[in-house]
């Protein structure tokens, strides 16, 4: 098995400036306490790929609602190698749970981003059923496969990267 990366903690600034954007109704001191809560992505058992993200605080999504996660978490990886976010597979099949990009990319290069590379989360409860989700703060809510990745041999991509969602296509 080979062993390409780490994840590390976004500084407490940085999942501040986050959680003060799309969570206004948190006050520092609850700011504070999600970010020392946050846990590491890990690997249930031996044989998963999948790393479960766990959410730094609990939130609730009616059908059809949507959220966006900042995980407070960013993974440093070797280049040709990507990390792939999906929803678990669990709240996936009871709840339909999805990523709003379906399927979320974190390149090697995200990393040194302005913004640490925080791996952000916007999801849906896409319920038929009327289900709301419910995750406590600490639960696993996606997970992330690392894979390798080749290119095109006639490839000459130069461009530096600095920023998230949809960054890498702004010139």
């Amino acid at each position: 098995m080979k062993r390409i990366a780490r994840f590390h903690k976004v500084s407490m600034e940085q999942f501040a400036v986050a959680m003060r954007e799309e969570y206004p109704e948190y006050a520092e001191e609850g700011i504070r306490d999600a970010y020392e809560a946050i846990r590491l992505p890990g690997r249930a058992t031996k044989g998963s790929a999948g790393y479960d993200f766990y959410s730094p605080f609990a939130f609730s999504l009616a059908p059809g609602a949507s959220v966006k996660v900042p995980t407070g978490i960013r993974a440093e990886m070797e280049e040709d190698w990507v990390l792939k976010l999906y929803p678990r597979s669990g709240l996936g099949c009871k709840y339909r749970l999805q990523l709003n990009n379906t399927v979320g990319i974190i390149d090697s290069d995200y990393f040194y981003s302005d913004n640490e590379g925080h791996i952000m989360a916007k999801i849906t409860n896409d319920s038929q059923e009327g289900k709301t989700v419910e995750i406590r703060a600490g639960e696993g809510f996606m997970q992330g496969i690392f894979l390798e990745y080749g290119i095109t041999v006639d490839d000459d991509a130069s461009g530096i990267r600095n920023g998230g969602f949809g960054s890498t296509t702004r010139r």
